[in-house]
C-alpha cells in the first residue's frame, strides 16, 4: 500500500490525461453509437436501430456505405501490412552486410520520413505522381493519371504508406537480426546451408517475436488509415479507395447534416473487426514464444 502510494504522483497525471483523452471519449463514444444524435442537440436513445441499419438493411444508403468503406479498408491493410513487414526485413538483411557506420547511415535515411507528417509527404508525393510534370510521367515517357484511375491510385497511397512507415521497423528487425546467436549461424554453415537457408532455418525463427509485435502494431495502425487516402486520391475514383475512416468522418463531421450515432455505430464495428484480428495475432505471438 505505501508503495503504491508513492508511485501515485507519479502515474497519476498520465492517469488523468488517459482517462480525459481516452477512457472517457471512448466510453461516451460507445454510448453514442446507440443513440441518434447531431453533435448539436441531445442524444436521443434509439437501441441497436444505429447497428441494424449498417448491418442488416440494404435499402439503407449507410449499409452500403459501411460494406464499401470496410472492404476498401481491409484492401488497404491487406496489402499495406505484408509491405511494411517485408520491406524492412528485406532492407535490413541488406544493410546488415555493410559496416555499422555505413548501416546507421542508410537506416537514418529510410527513418527521416517517418518524422515527416502526412501531409508533407502526400504534397511531395502528389507532385510526383502528377500526370502533366510529374517526376514519374516525365523520366518513364508514360502518361498515366494516377490518382484519378485504379489500380494506379492505390499504388499511390501504397507507395507513400511505405515510404513513410518503413524506417521504425527497419530499425527493430536490425536490432533483432544483430542479436541473433552467432552461434547457431555457424552451426548452420557447418551443415552446409547457404544465405537463403541460415535465413529460413535461423534467421527467421530468432526473430520470430519481434515479427508478430510489429504484425500486431502495424494491423492496428493500417485499419485507422484516413491520411493517405484523403490527401492522395480524396478517396477517388469513384470512391474506390474512400476506406472506412473516411466515411466516419464525413458523417459526424461532414458538410451536411451529421449523423454522428452512426459514424459511431461504424467506429464500433471497426474497434470489433480490429480488436478480433488483434486477439488472433497477440494469440499466436504468445503461443509462439511459449514454443
Amino acid at each position: 500500500m505505501k508503495a503504491t502510494l508513492r508511485a501515485l504522483p507519479f502515474i497519476g497525471p498520465h492517469l488523468v490525461i488517459f482517462a480525459i483523452f481516452a477512457l472517457i471519449p471512448t466510453v461516451y463514444g460507445f454510448y453514442i453509437a446507440f443513440t441518434r444524435w447531431n453533435i448539436i442537440g441531445e442524444p436521443t436513445w434509439v437501441g441497436f436501430d444505429n447497428f441494424q441499419q449498417i448491418l442488416f438493411e440494404p435499402e439503407s444508403p449507410f449499409y452500403s456505405q459501411f460494406r464499401s468503406g470496410l472492404a476498401n479498408t481491409l484492401i488497404f491493410v491487406g496489402i499495406a501490412v505484408p509491405l511494411l513487414i517485408v520491406v524492412p526485413l528485406l532492407l535490413a538483411l541488406a544493410i546488415g552486410g555493410i559496416n555499422d557506420r555505413g548501416a546507421n547511415i542508410f537506416q537514418g535515411v529510410f527513418y527521416i520520413p517517418g518524422l515527416i507528417s502526412v501531409s508533407a509527404g502526400a504534397l511531395a508525393w502528389s507532385l510526383m505522381f502528377n500526370r502533366d510534370f510529374g517526376f514519374i510521367n516525365n523520366v518513364f515517357g508514360t502518361d498515366i493519371s494516377f490518382t484519378t484511375t485504379q489500380p494506379w491510385a492505390w499504388v499511390t497511397i501504397f507507395t507513400l504508406t511505405v515510404w513513410a512507415g518503413i524506417g521504425g521497423n527497419l530499425i527493430i528487425y536490425r536490432s533483432a537480426i544483430a542479436n541473433v546467436p552467432e552461434q547457431l549461424r555457424e552451426a548452420a554453415q557447418l551443415d552446409g546451408a547457404g544465405s537463403v537457408r541460415q535465413f529460413f532455418a535461423v534467421v527467421l525463427p530468432s526473430i520470430r517475436f519481434p515479427l508478430l509485435y510489429t504484425l500486431v502494431m502495424t494491423t492496428a495502425l493500417s485499419f485507422n488509415v484516413y491520411g493517405q487516402p484523403v490527401m492522395m486520391t480524396e478517396g477517388g475514383p469513384a470512391g474506390t479507395t474512400t476506406v472506412l475512416m473516411m466515411d466516419i468522418r464525413d458523417l459526424a463531421f461532414g458538410d451536411g447534416p451529421a449523423i454522428a450515432g452512426i459514424a459511431a455505430a461504424m467506429s464500433v464495428m471497426l474497434g470489433l473487426v480490429l480488436m478480433a484480428i488483434s486477439a488472433i495475432q497477440f494469440r499466436v505471438m504468445f503461443r509462439s514464444s511459449d514454443d
